[in-house]
């Protein structure tokens, strides 16, 4: 993974971390785009199914406010960025 991923926050890291960055062992996809632009996402473990599906991720700042999730899905040409694909309640 090359060093500017490596310095990212990842998602679900609580704010106050101290060290909310990427650890050793696991791996991780970048998010691009939309309200978690920037943050990395643990796949660790997901199988070849799920990494292709994308995910659904809860966050409070997408356009349909807490409770909402956004929507990103990997990158045809780029297995390590998910782009954002919209907004669900």
């Amino acid at each position: 993974m090359d060093e500017q991923i490596m310095r990212g926050r990842v998602y679900g890291a609580d704010h106050d971390d101290p060290d909310p960055g990427p650890q050793p062992g696991r791996t991780y996809t970048e998010l691009v785009g939309g309200p978690l632009d920037g943050l990395l996402l643990v796949v660790t473990g997901w199988t070849p199914g799920e990494l292709r599906d994308g995910a659904a991720l809860p966050t409070e700042i997408g356009r349909h406010g807490p409770g909402g999730r956004s929507l990103y899905g990997p990158r045809p040409t780029d297995d390590q960025r998910w782009d954002w694909q919209g907004d669900t309640p």
